[in-house]
């Protein structure tokens, strides 16, 4: 577990360069050599359209790395396995600019580690996986490169995504949750997953929410939410619940023109929340339960990424089981 966390901080350190979303894809293999019981698939460029994943495919189009899904899953042994199917989901924005919402004065610098929840749940599938996963667990890594060029996804634009629902954008620098809601939607829908977790630098509103050491935690399921708090006391990655209300956060994301906006109307009004729930709403019709943590703030400590989320992730699944 500690290899596969330190793993997962190197993965965060690298220059955005060097880890585009095929350098990231490059590192799965790696990482996972000498490990049995594995089946691999990946969604590539104009692949992600013919698969309904369009909100991968939209953030990340302009990009010189296309972008991409890896779909990682380990079935145990029919003896050493128990019931369920849990699935991973991380958001790997390997650089963000903000895309045409430019990140200004500053912001941008450090955006090589918004792939920190990607980076948690390859870290956490290999530990699972190398230490005896109890159940069929999945990694559902989300990769793109939130960039700035003319094919670039603009204000304005509807996309649809994996759910069927689609999204007005009004924010291109809220491109994690677009990735995230195509990645829940498949782990449900295709994986047939009854457990789906999400993790993702996702909001800097969590660093005001819960700090620098603490993730948040939103779950749809009081039981999921009491296990993933224990593992996160346990592993020493920490969480704390903030409130799940999507009667009031779905407010938020009103359109005239889709299903919803990518981003709040106000964001004084529960941020962090909101974010979360804009990701549940594409389970929407699945029995998948789910949680959701945001370690925006936790990915990194004094300017050094911490692997924070793979331990967590890790010992979640070895609870539920």
């Amino acid at each position: 577990l500690l290899e596969s966390q330190r793993e997962a901080a190197r993965l965060v350190e690298t220059p955005p360069t060097a880890l585009d979303p095929e350098g990231f894809q490059k590192e799965a293999p790696r990482l996972l050599r000498g490990l049995d019981g594995l089946t691999r698939k990946a969604f590539i460029g104009d692949a992600l359209l013919r698969a309904g994943l369009g909100g991968i495919h939209a953030v990340g189009r302009t990009a010189v790395s296309a972008p991409r899904m890896i779909v990682l899953t380990h079935t145990p042994s029919a003896k050493a396995a128990k019931k369920g199917h849990v699935a991973l989901v991380g958001k790997g924005v390997t650089y963000d600019t903000g895309g045409l919402s430019l990140k200004i004065s500053g912001s941008m610098v450090g955006m090589k580690t918004d792939m920190g929840g990607a980076a948690a749940v390859l870290g956490a599938f290999r530990a699972l996986v190398k230490g005896g996963a109890p159940c069929k667990v999945s990694a559902v890594i989300c990769l793109a490169e939130n960039a700035i060029g003319p094919a670039a996804y603009k204000p304005d634009d509807v996309i649809q995504m994996h759910s069927g629902y689609h999204v007005e954008i009004n924010n291109t620098d809220a491109e994690g949750r677009l990735l995230l809601g195509d990645g829940v939607s498949y782990a449900a829908r295709k994986l047939r997953a009854d457990t789906v977790i999400d993790i993702a630098t996702l909001t800097g509103a969590q660093g005001i929410a819960t700090g620098q050491l603490h993730g948040a935690l939103l779950s749809d399921d009081e039981e999921l939410e009491g296990i993933v708090l224990e593992a996160g006391r346990r592993s020493g990655d920490l969480v704390h619940p903030l409130p799940f209300a999507p009667e009031f956060n779905r407010e938020e994301f009103k359109s005239q023109v889709a299903h919803m906006r990518n981003s709040v109307a106000n964001r004084a009004n529960a941020q962090v929340s909101c974010a979360a729930e804009f990701v549940r709403w594409h389970l929407d019709g699945t029995d998948a339960r789910w949680a959701h943590v945001d370690m925006a703030y936790p990915c990194r400590r004094s300017g050094r990424a911490t692997g924070f989320g793979a331990a967590l992730l890790a010992e979640t699944v070895r609870s539920l089981a």
